[in-house]
Formats: structure tokens, C-alpha cells, sequence
């Protein structure tokens, strides 16, 4: 698909008479950090969170669809403050865009799914108060948001409503140097975000009972949580605490692209994946410590009882390099090839003789796509790092402490000096609260029942399993699950936005007016 970003015209129509308020960050009141579902509301509260249906600035801009240019004129809320008591309004806030018209033909949204795309990278702060308009969101690392725009632009020339949230992440620090982003405040903001959007149903546009996540990479990982963890109550002291919206922050379907999630177990998954494969300049890693990783990743494996979704019986450590290859690999390849030319294909399989090419379908063996893949991206470990300087290491962090070790394996093994030989007590708590996984498991029954997982072939950012582990989950409660792999592709790959766009329109039953 061809993409050309937004070529916009400075058209203002129709400004409310609240538009400036709503257009330099709406609400200004104080706050401090929490977690998951809110109390009763003053009718105050309530009141300085409804949004303002008049405050809108009208906007132009052409999208590139596979079916050509369209010309979208759309409404564009700006920097809504989605609750009562911000920390920092620079990154609680929300956009909105709603079309009105595509191709000079009026659209009516009041009823379409919603499509809601968190900005978030590497767990750092993401703030949409500088946007211009949709897609103008960004996060402070790669694999956020910016790359993913297309999504919210295909949606908006889909005649959908698209809601972008800000949200705090882990290197933000006050004046007393505590920090107020880390785990878990980028899933409570995205919650309050969600509570916001529902609290407000009938003056937001779109169908609020329709709403679709989407983010990647660590915004991945929140679409992920924000699916598995609806109405959660492990949530609720934080949300009240951050004044939220007295409703539902249940999702209907998650879009989650190259999540970087189940952190605890995240370190053996990667050894599991990628122990064979050496560093980019040729060095291997520990093979004790890989070696141990990949035991305790087995343990873990086993525990979790996952069935296999091609009928093969469990999914353990043992059987899952022929599960990726034959569920996965294989069938990412086959579509990768298939799709070629004649004189590219028999280019790309003299280039990789590797795989072979048989009746229309690409086989290969689990050491040659290692081989193929090549160096890996990160050391052992890969996440919970001996000397506390991964980004995970960062998103524990808590109060004036940078940086801690969330799982016992790292701290044990600290070269810091700092981290100490234990993790500290809330750390299981906040692992809880940060991964899907935990939320699956109890089948939580405010989950979202419809999941779209992809993941590049070459993304080396985090194990395979990962994402495999999270469909195979959602699909073993019966969850819609459409979970594939992008050929030769890395972290943040997006190669069939278009077909996610259809996608939400299947399992939303929603039909163009």
C-alpha cells in the first residue's frame, strides 16, 4: 500500500466557543500517580470531564487507500485532558479526529468502531499535545507511534473515529527528581484515556462499545494489557487516585504489533529464541547465564498448560521450534513468495537456498531460519540487565530510584551495586499489573475477544514466543484471534495496515452508511 502522510490544508470551521481550552491541553487541575477502577463521581468531576462536542477545528488531508487518494474532511479535538487530577497534563491528554466527509460525500460516525492508537515506545512518555492533526502523535523512542500513523489515517479514510492518548512513561521525573512514569502508569493512563471515551458516550462521536486498540512495540505491549486487563480491579486505586472516569475501560478488540511484554519470563524466552545466534559484532554471549534462562524458560513454558492452535497438544519449550516453523514461519514465507514475481522469487530462493520451494509452499528448518535471521540483537540478559541499564530495568524504577531488578534471577546476579541480591516487594505486584499474560490466565471476563498479534521474522527485540504465547492464550478461552508474521521483516514492521482496517470492520459488523 502506498502511503502519502497527511497534505493538509489550514481549513478552520466552526470553532466552539470552549475551543481554546480544549485545543492547549483542556482541564487544568492537579494530581498524583495510582491504579485501575474508579468510585463515584461529584457531579464537578463528571462535569469537567465531559467533552466538549463544539471545540473542534475542521481539517483536510489525503490519505492514500489501495483504492486511490481520498479526501477526508474531518473534526480535530485537540489535547483533551482525559481526567480530573492530571500528573501531567502534557501526556494525559487525547486527541480526536472524526470525519465528516470523504471525497466531498458526508459520512456519518456516529456509530463507527473507534479506533484507539497509543503513541508508545520503549515505555517512554508519549504526548499528542503537539499534533496538528491525526497521526501527529509521537513517542520519545523507536517502534512508537509515528511509524504506525498510517493506521489512524486509513481508519479516519475508512469513515472511522480515531482517538489518540498521551501517556507518562518511564524517564519522567518532578522537581524532587522522583519518578511519576514508571510501571504502571502508562496502562493506567491509557485505561483513564478509555474510561474517558466511554464516560462520554452519546456526545463523543463513533460507538464507544466498539472500541479498538492498537500500538506497537511497548505500545504493543499496552494494547495487549489494555485487552486482557478491561475492568480489572487490580486497577482501581490508581484510577480514582488520577480522578477517572466512572465507567467500563473494557476494550472490544486489540491490535498489537511487536509487543514487548511478559517481562518476568522475558529474559528465558529471548535465550530460548536466540542463544544460538552471536552478537551483531561476532561475540557470543554467557553461556551459563543463557544456558540457565533457557531452563528456567521451560519451567515457565510448562506452567502455563498453552495448547497448541494447529491441535498438536501442548506447547512446550521442546516442541516450539517446530510450532513457530510450521503455525508461523513457513506459512509467512510461503505468503512472501507466493506474492513475487516469477524472476523474483527464483532471484530471492538463489539468494536463500535455505528454503525450499515445493507445490507453491516454502519449507526450511528451525537452524536455517536462526541462521538467516543472523545476529542478535541483545545481550543475556536481555531485559532484566546485571547492571540495571535496559530500559525495563527503568520502567521499575520507583521514586527517586532510576532503575531496579524485577525478576530474582537478575537481582541475584547484580553488578550494580545498587539493585541489591532481591527485587523489592511491590515488584510482583507491578508485574501483575504489567503483563497480559497474568490477566489471561485468570480469564478475566472484561477481556477484549477479538485479537490481531503481528510480528517481523527478523525482530530480534524480544522472543518469538512471546506474541505466539499471547494468541495461543486468547485462543485457548476461545478468543477471535488472527495472529501472523511478517517475512524478513523487523521491529515495528506494519506490512497489511489496510487489511487491519478491514479487519475491525469484520469483527465490529460495521457497515459504511
Amino acid at each position: 500500500m502506498k502511503h502519502r502522510a497527511i497534505k493538509r490544508r489550514n481549513v478552520v470551521i466552526g470553532i466552539g466557543a470552549t475551543a481554546g481550552a480544549a485545543a492547549t491541553g483542556g482541564i487544568a487541575l492537579s494530581a498524583q500517580a495510582s491504579t485501575g477502577a474508579a468510585p463515584a463521581q461529584t457531579a464537578d468531576a463528571a462535569q469537567a470531564l465531559a467533552f466538549d462536542k463544539d471545540a473542534y477545528t475542521e481539517l483536510i488531508t489525503t490519505v492514500t487507500t489501495d483504492d486511490g487518494d481520498k479526501e477526508v474532511t474531518y473534526h480535530f479535538w485537540k489535547a483533551i485532558t482525559y481526567v480530573a487530577k492530571p500528573v501531567d497534563e502534557k501526556y494525559q491528554s487525547l486527541n480526536v479526529s472524526v470525519p465528516v466527509k470523504i471525497d466531498g460525500k458526508a459520512v456519518d460516525a456516529s456509530d463507527a468502531p473507534i479506533l484507539l492508537a497509543n503513541a508508545v515506545g520503549g515505555y517512554m512518555p508519549s504526548s499528542v499535545a503537539d499534533a496538528e492533526g491525526v497521526g501527529g502523535g509521537g513517542a520519545g523512542a523507536p517502534g512508537g507511534g509515528r511509524s504506525m500513523a498510517v493506521n489512524q489515517l486509513l481508519a479516519l479514510a475508512a469513515g472511522y473515529v480515531v482517538v489518540e492518548p498521551g501517556a507518562r512513561g518511564r524517564t519522567l521525573k518532578n522537581a524532587d527528581g522522583a519518578y511519576y512514569g514508571t510501571a504502571p502508569a502508562a496502562i493506567v493512563d491509557l485505561k483513564a484515556a478509555v474510561r474517558y471515551v466511554r464516560a462520554n458516550k452519546g456526545r463523543i462521536p463513533g460507538d464507544t462499545d466498539r472500541i479498538v486498540s492498537a500500538g506497537t512495540s511497548a505500545g504493543g505491549a499496552l494494547s495487549s494489557l489494555l485487552g486482557a486487563s478491561g475492568d480489572s480491579t487490580l486497577y482501581a486505586s490508581y484510577l480514582a487516585e488520577l480522578g477517572a472516569a466512572d465507567a467500563s475501560d473494557a476494550i472490544f478488540a486489540t491490535g498489537a504489533w511487536c509487543p514487548i511484554t511478559d517481562l518476568e519470563h522475558a529474559d528465558g524466552a529471548y535465550e530460548w529464541n536466540w542463544g544460538a545466534n552471536k552478537l551483531s559484532d561476532g561475540t557470543t554471549v554467557d553461556a551459563t547465564v543463557s544456558r540457565e534462562l533457557r531452563a528456567a524458560f521451560a519451567e515457565y513454558q510448562a506452567s502455563l498448560r498453552l495448547r497448541r492452535r494447529d491441535g498438536h497438544g501442548l506447547l512446550t519449550a521442546r516442541n516450539y521450534d517446530d510450532y513457530l516453523v510450521t503455525q508461523y514461519l513457513q506459512p509467512s514465507a510461503t505468503r512472501y513468495l507466493a506474492a513475487l514475481s516469477d524472476d523474483e522469487r527464483v532471484a530471492y530462493l538463489a539468494d536463500n537456498p535455505f528454503i525450499t520451494w515445493r507445490s507453491r509452499r516454502a519449507t526450511f528448518t528451525w537452524e536455517d531460519f536462526l541462521a538467516h535471521v543472523g545476529a542478535r540483537k541483545k545481550d543475556a540478559p536481555a531485559f532484566d540487565t546485571f547492571d540495571l541499564s535496559s530500559p525495563e530495568n527503568n520502567e521499575f524504577g520507583a521514586g527517586t530510584t532510576e532503575a531496579r531488578h524485577f525478576t530474582a534471577y537478575g537481582a541475584r546476579h547484580d553488578t550494580s551495586g545498587v539493585g541489591g541480591s532481591r527485587v523489592a516487594s511491590d515488584i510482583p505486584e507491578k508485574l501483575d499489573l504489567m503483563n497480559p499474560m497474568h490477566h489471561l490466565a485468570l480469564r478475566n471476563p472484561g477481556r477484549s475477544r477479538h485479537w490481531w498479534i503481528r510480528l517481523g521474522t527478523k525482530d530480534s527485540d524480544t522472543s518469538h514466543t512471546v506474541s505466539a504465547n499471547l494468541a495461543a492464550s486468547a485462543a485457548g478461552l476461545g478468543d477471535n484471534v488472527d495472529h501472523r508474521y511478517y517475512w524478513d521483516e523487523g521491529h515495528g514492521a506494519n506490512t497489511d495496515p489496510a487489511d487491519f482496517i478491514a479487519w475491525i470492520a469484520e469483527v465490529t459488523g460495521h457497515r459504511e452508511k
